[in-house]
């Protein structure tokens, strides 16, 4: 059956959003605290995977930072590892992604764009690429040429150029600078040029108040304390990596997704974005030569669903699964179905850690019915 766009995102807002708002719980100052969880075996399993002993000398293995979880509103288990502690803002890499767009939701919610505007329309840079829109950018599908390679390819790397070397100083008007090669919308090609572009834009959209933007917008509003977010030398946020939180903090975004963009009495994220944030892109190609399922592409957002054939990339987790994933291991994951939400910091240098692995074990040390296991 063929829905509108306003009715399509109220049925998605549906499958997110918990019916009773009235008994549900919110953070002040602090999270409201759950049972902690009990040392059963299945916490144990889930502790021996996320903290085993820590390899700092060859910087190999597993290697958590941090792990808080939330459910159902209630903090109900937090462990640090090293020099971290509760209090400690922790570099969040791109994660910073997913955070921009929530910043940008709010924008949207103000009425100071929408997704299918041309990039140019508020960053005059973007006038040699007339074609690209937000929501292109928001899909990392500019079709602009870009590599995202780090310490694998650093010589070829467009993100290492941008960040640290010629394109540092003005980070999205070096993205401008790149050549197309693919007409925008066809291809996804992850590009943290693009998040950059977006919070260039973002800055035109707002105007003076973009200084303060992202603390009024969300940080504030949520009872976020700890965020620190940089800017290059042209005053951008590096919208792609540069922002730093504690995990208690970063899990309040979690809880605003898990419950459909809504905050206390506040649908503090329209339905209709939270559409943007949660719908794959159409044109998204799995890679069959990964050795682990990719996660699906959403608006900033990272989806656990099942796509052209391709198989869920957390198979033990549930469909509705979305994740924030940045370098080195960051990640917050968002059940909205079994009300969980999870951040874990870390400082991975190699692949040996496993998302699904680290949900399997979670879901079954933490909810109630064992996750389903």
């Amino acid at each position: 059956m063929f829905l509108s766009r306003g009715r399509r995102a109220l049925a998605l807002l549906a499958l997110v959003a918990p019916l009773a708002a009235g008994a549900e719980e919110w953070p002040g100052t602090d999270w409201p605290r759950g049972e902690l969880a009990a040392p059963t075996e299945a916490l144990r399993a889930f502790e021996a995977y996320a903290f085993p002993p820590r390899d700092d000398a060859q910087s190999t293995g597993v290697r958590t930072d941090s792990v808080v979880v939330i459910v159902d509103g209630h903090l109900v288990y937090e462990r640090y590892a090293g020099e971290n502690r509760p209090e400690t803002p922790h570099l969040t890499w791109s994660i910073s992604k997913s955070v921009l767009a929530t910043v940008l939701g709010v924008a949207f919610r103000e009425g100071h764009f929408q997704p299918d505007d041309a990039v140019a329309r508020h960053y005059p840079p973007f006038a040699r690429h007339p074609d690209i829109h937000l929501r292109h950018l928001l899909h990392w599908a500019s079709g602009l040429d870009w590599s995202e390679g780090y310490e694998a390819s650093p010589l070829k790397s467009s993100v290492i150029a941008m960040l640290y070397t010629r394109g540092r100083d003005d980070m999205a008007a070096y993205t401008a600078s790149r050549p197309a090669v693919v007409p925008p919308g066809t291809r996804h090609v992850y590009s943290s040029g693009d998040s950059n572009v977006l919070s260039a834009s973002l800055k035109s959209m707002v105007g003076e108040a973009y200084a303060d933007y992202p603390w009024t917008a969300v940080f504030e509003p949520l009872g976020i304390t700890s965020a620190v977010w940089e800017r290059d030398a042209s005053g951008t946020y590096v919208g792609s990596s540069y922002a730093y939180m504690t995990a208690r903090d970063l899990a309040r975004v979690g809880l605003l997704m898990a419950r459909g963009g809504r905050w206390k009495d506040q649908q503090f994220l329209p339905p209709a974005w939270m559409e943007v944030s949660l719908t794959p892109f159409a044109h998204y190609v799995p890679d069959p030569r990964a050795p682990v399922a990719e996660a699906i592409p959403g608006g900033h957002w990272w989806l656990n669903r099942a796509f052209k054939g391709a198989p869920r990339p957390w198979k033990d987790a549930p469909e509705d699964t979305l994740a924030a994933l940045g370098h080195w291991g960051q990640g917050l994951f968002v059940i909205p179905s079994e009300k969980m939400v999870i951040v874990r910091f870390a400082d991975d240098r190699d692949k040996s850690f496993r998302q699904n692995e680290f949900l399997a074990r979670a879901r079954a040390a933490f909810l109630p019915t064992g996750g389903g296991r």
